[in-house]
């Protein structure tokens, strides 16, 4: 499935038409509900406090619903008027107006308690006029995004980076912006269930510090059912893990987020110098250093091919004594 944005402005692509297709699909319209979901919760609002939240790409206000159903306020922007006209038609409570997010936000200083986004700037990483150059559309942006928050603040997009080139220029702006802040990778071992999420704060780097990714290894069933969907756009297979965007994940818990700015662990290093080390003895001595393969069909190679596809958010079965225990001959 080819990228949106990639094939026309998001007006184009979203005008009458594409907005009443957009509204007939239902499982586009489960999915997005479910990344406002959990957008919110990354959030992590204060449940007895209504605040007053700002929507960016709002759409047909999927996900300004999801804010209304935690007692929440909402305004949203979206540069496609037919979507807001959709929103308007489904009755969704909340204000919104057409804007370009590119052009900065069009807002007081200090107005909101947090915002959102849903499947939105990765369009400022195109140009789709002669005039757009994603670098300063991604500064306005977050320059006005955080003018836009009250200090404290918390800001959560969701987003779908077509490579790794294009996630560093979105965090290496909102770093520049003054935002603190970086990745969450939900299910990062899952080649279609993996979604990236930027939080930031207009706080200090401390209030981020619980922020959890999901691993797939969680038991609730709304994780279940998350790892089970398709994304709206599949990002590219075709990435190379040592350069993707792993290195926003600590190497320590496969759970726990490290920050923008941050580099894998010094344990890796240690893990790679040792590596080559043993590599230069070994060639010195004339041989070759050989990985270890394990037997197929063997108990350890069992054991490690579940915990893979765990990995990858796959429910397997418990280990128990007679996981990989040989069978007798059948009479």
């Amino acid at each position: 499935m080819s990228r949106p944005e990639l094939i026309a402005p998001p007006e184009m692509i979203y005008d009458e038409e594409g907005a009443d297709n957009y509204m007939r699909n239902s499982r586009m319209m489960y999915i997005q509900t479910k990344l406002s979901m959990r957008a919110i919760e990354l959030l992590n609002l204060p449940d007895d406090v209504s605040c007053l939240m700002l929507d960016i790409g709002c759409g047909a206000g999927l996900s300004g619903q999801a804010l209304e159903q935690k007692g929440h306020r909402f305004i949203g922007t979206d540069i496609s008027r037919d979507m807001i006209n959709v929103a308007q038609r489904r009755e969704v409570e909340g204000d919104m107006l057409q804007h370009d997010m590119g052009l900065g936000l069009p807002f007081r200083a200090g107005s909101f308690d947090g915002a959102i986004s849903v499947s939105a700037i990765q369009w400022l990483c195109n140009a789709d006029r002669k005039e757009h150059i994603p670098q300063l559309r991604l500064k306005k942006f977050f320059d006005s995004l955080y003018m836009v928050l009250r200090r404290g603040a918390k800001a959560v997009l969701q987003f779908y980076p077509a490579n790794v080139h294009q996630s560093n220029m979105i965090v290496h702006a909102a770093t520049r912006s003054g935002f603190s802040g970086g990745l969450v990778v939900d299910y990062p071992h899952s080649t279609r269930a993996k979604k990236y999420f930027l939080v930031l704060s207009t706080g200090p780097q401390s209030e981020l510090a619980n922020v959890k990714a999901k691993t797939g290894m969680e038991t609730d069933s709304e994780d279940e059912d998350m790892d089970s969907d398709d994304e709206e756009c599949e990002e590219d297979e075709d990435y190379d893990d040592d350069d993707s965007l792993s290195d926003y994940i600590s190497n320590d818990s496969p759970d726990r987020v490290s920050m923008a700015g941050s580099r894998k662990t010094a344990g890796t290093s240690r893990t790679k110098a040792k590596r080559k080390v043993q590599m230069r003895e070994s060639e010195k001595k004339g041989g070759k250093l050989k990985r270890r393969k394990t037997a197929k069909h063997t108990r350890e190679w069992i054991m490690e091919k579940k915990e893979k596809q765990a990995k990858k958010g796959v429910n397997v079965r418990a280990n128990t004594k007679y996981t990989g225990r040989r069978r007798g001959p059948k009479f």
